[in-house]
């Protein structure tokens, strides 16, 4: 088994590291209760965590933001600028996803240092800023580029 790509693998310590930045971010600015989700660069599932007091459509949401990210290799704020200027393929986007592509301010791609995209990390809870806000917290106290 080859191991020439595990540098370019987002490991679960990795993923949980930044969604503590990312919540640490939160509460240092007084944000409301956040979720915070890491995908990997597949769009799967890394790590998940929702403060109490969040409430239950965070997860999803966040996951949303992500997922739109990584799929489409560019953060939820360009996408949501994108879908302003052609709102009929963005809608056509989250159906063909069905329903996971959320282009919504709050999510940030996960790059390593060669600029190699790892993943996504996405946030619900707070405006849109709020959320892109603490997510480039989480990625850049990490050692990542977004």
């Amino acid at each position: 088994m080859s191991t020439s790509h595990t540098s370019s693998v987002l490991t679960l310590a990795q993923a949980n590291s930044i969604i503590a930045g990312a919540l640490a971010a939160s509460k240092k600015a007084g944000f409301k209760p956040m979720a915070v989700v890491v995908l990997d660069a597949h769009g799967h599932v890394r790590s998940a965590q929702r403060e109490d007091g969040a409430s239950m459509f965070r997860i999803d949401v966040a996951t949303g933001k992500a997922w739109g990210a990584v799929a489409m290799s560019a953060s939820s704020r360009t996408l949501a600028e994108r879908a302003k200027d052609n709102p009929n393929f963005f809608v056509t986007l989250a159906s063909t996803a069905q329903g996971k592509f959320l282009p919504q301010t709050g999510a940030v791609l996960i790059k390593d240092s060669a600029g190699e995209i790892l993943g996504a990390v996405g946030a619900s809870g707070g405006t849109g800023d709020e959320d892109e806000e603490i997510c480039i917290a989480g990625v850049l106290a990490n050692g990542f580029k977004n």
